[in-house]
């Protein structure tokens, strides 16, 4: 066999017999002939070191501009993109066309490995079981998840040990507010059993960054206290620095993924209401739980008790309810019952709903409301708090400000819009007043609203009297009750008789 054809291996057999054998026994032993043997004893290299390197099959593209023009960018500005320089070299020389690119992104890609900048060497760690949990917020506003057809725009906080995977997700309807953290913290420390000796979270600069001096020291402290009263350390990453948080950052994607391929197989981004998408991401979270639970139930036993009872996960504010009927918070009007006017309530302010308390008495829950992303104040409005007023003066609701958050539902929206085309203001808005106040006092607001969708697409206004006989109590189901008395007579035979006459 002529000696071009051995290869590394053989060579290394070869090298490795003629130890303690002759040249053609050690060829033998390594499968190739003895006249390759003799030269081998020449020349001892290896095959692949023998082979003469591949030239260039066309000239260099580069050649006349990499040294002079493009290691000064790399040095001048080291971030920079290939692509970038790319670009500015076609721009400077149209001649070398659109074909150098991978040529070029290779070449920089080399020579950064050379005299390129240090990098940052990421540390992976070891987790010790009941140590660390981390805590951090991801935007779900890909997915398309809609409530009744209206886009809800959300996050969910997402809570993990780092030892065993637990993991805890909470939709959060607002910002990273220190109140989504602390309800969503919460619940997770309860759904688990127990807390972290060590509790993570990013630097929070969404929860403060737009606030003044003491508001930040009031939300650290807030926070320091949470940890402390569940006897966890607070710790943050570096700023602007994920990696560090790479327990729950990488948890992240996968998390979202798997919502994402669970709308899909569900079919339908759209729910009934907030509680069924609640559901929906718990049982996910559930299910990946169920794929740790043995390395999450020896972690439970190393982490610390709970205390006796949760603290507090809401911001409280003082309100003035105003003539309007109302307050206004956060910018945010809220509908109150009028005879609120003038009093001043405690709010406890959660994610998704507001507590009214007047002095220690809860009073009413109202959901929360947001301000336009514009920065454009926006209205909670239920009808009830102001219907008797507007019964007084219909023609308020012409140009309400907050008319359009004042219908319940779709179909008074339109039932509205429809009457104003056919009749004058005055007499819409008369009928429309009835019309709510009907769905008040008879309790029949999705039903009133069915039977007002019915007559708008067959054309037909809504006809009040035959509405109000619909909804009106109909004697013939009412019970019959025949109260009978007995004579008071016959309520002396439970006495005796001798108690009788001994009292008269």
């Amino acid at each position: 066999m002529p000696g071009r054809h051995i290869t590394d291996h053989q060579m290394r057999l070869y090298m490795k017999y003629r130890q303690t054998d002759s040249p053609p026994v050690a060829a033998a032993k390594a499968s190739f002939s003895t006249s390759t043997a003799y030269r081998i004893e020449q020349d001892r290299r290896l095959p692949s070191q023998k082979k003469a390197p591949r030239g260039r099959r066309r000239p260099d593209p580069l050649a006349r501009v990499f040294e002079t023009e493009i290691v000064p960018m790399l040095k001048a500005a080291p971030g920079v993109r290939p692509v970038t320089i790319f670009e500015e070299l076609l721009r400077r020389h149209p001649e070398l066309g659109a074909g150098i690119r991978r040529t070029l992104e290779r070449r920089i890609r080399a020579w950064r490995a050379i005299h390129g900048e240090e990098q940052e060497v990421i540390f992976r760690q070891t987790h010790e079981p009941g140590q660390r949990g981390l805590s951090d917020f991801t935007d779900m506003g890909e997915l398309g998840v809609t409530i009744a057809g209206v886009p809800l725009d959300h996050r969910l906080y997402h809570f993990r040990l780092a030892y065993s995977g637990f993991e805890h997700a909470h939709v959060v309807l607002g910002g990273e507010s220190f109140i989504a953290l602390a309800g969503g913290l919460q619940n997770a420390l309860w759904s688990l059993g127990g807390a972290p000796r060590e509790h993570r979270t990013d630097s929070l600069s969404a929860a403060f960054c737009n606030l003044d001096r003491d508001a930040k020291d009031d939300l650290t402290r807030r926070y320091e206290d949470l940890c402390a009263h569940y006897g966890m350390r607070p710790s943050r990453n570096n700023r602007g620095i994920a990696h560090e948080n790479g327990a729950i950052e990488s948890s992240h994607g996968h998390l979202k993924r798997a919502v994402g391929d669970a709308l899909l197989l569900r079919g339908t981004a759209d729910f009934d209401d907030l509680a069924a998408y609640r559901g929906f991401i718990d049982e996910i979270v559930s299910r990946r739980n169920a794929r740790n639970a043995k390395r999450i139930d020896s972690e439970r036993t190393a982490l610390q008790d709970l205390p006796d009872r949760r603290t507090s996960d809401y911001e409280e504010v003082i309100v003035h309810v105003t003539s309007s009927g109302g307050f206004t918070l956060r910018k945010v009007f809220y509908t109150v019952p009028s005879r609120l006017i003038g009093h001043r309530l405690r709010v406890r302010l959660y994610d998704d709903h507001l507590d009214v308390f007047v002095g220690g008495t809860h009073l009413l829950t109202l959901p929360r409301g947001r301000p336009h992303p514009n920065g454009k104040h926006d209205q909670v409005v239920d009808y009830r708090h102001v219907i008797h007023s507007l019964r007084r003066k219909p023609m308020a609701l012409l140009n309400l400000v907050y008319r359009d958050q004042l219908f319940p539902r779709e179909a008074y929206r339109r039932a509205f819009d429809v009457l104003r085309k056919r009749l004058p203001d005055k007499k819409a808005c008369r009928i429309m007043v009835d019309l709510l106040a009907l769905a008040h006092e008879r309790g029949c607001e999705a039903e009133l609203a069915d039977q007002l969708t019915a007559d708008l697409n067959d054309g037909r206004l809504p006809d009040l009297n035959r509405l109000r006989t619909h909804f009106a109590p109909d004697p013939a189901q009412m019970p019959n009750v025949v109260v009978r008395l007995a004579p008071l007579a016959t309520y002396e035979c439970l006495i005796g008789t001798a108690e009788i006459g001994g009292a008269a």
